[in-house]
């Protein structure tokens, strides 16, 4: 998986996807989420998890963004606070 982005707001390390998402999601939806991610759109996360990412791009915590596919599939993107990973999920494989 590789995604480029331009002028992202942080490092995403490894680009990863369960195996059940990447069964699941449109590789185009994931791509455009993943984009979305990298610079600091985090989807339909609420007001106060939207607040504490962007905490987590100073204090360097695990940023997390929600999104859901055009047939209203929700999935998680995650990204851990060293930046070693992003991994694409559904909320099933949590």
């Amino acid at each position: 998986m590789s995604v480029i982005t331009v002028n992202p707001r942080f490092n995403p390390g490894r680009l990863m996807i369960t195996r059940n998402a990447k069964d699941v999601l449109p590789r185009a939806e994931v791509d455009a989420a993943i984009k979305r991610h990298l610079n600091g759109d985090w989807g339909d996360v609420c007001q106060s998890d939207g607040a504490l990412n962007e905490q987590a791009l100073r204090s360097g915590d695990r940023l997390f963004s929600v999104y859901h596919t055009q047939d209203d599939v929700k999935f998680w993107i995650i990204t851990e606070s060293d930046r070693s990973a992003t991994t694409v999920l559904l909320p099933s494989d949590y």
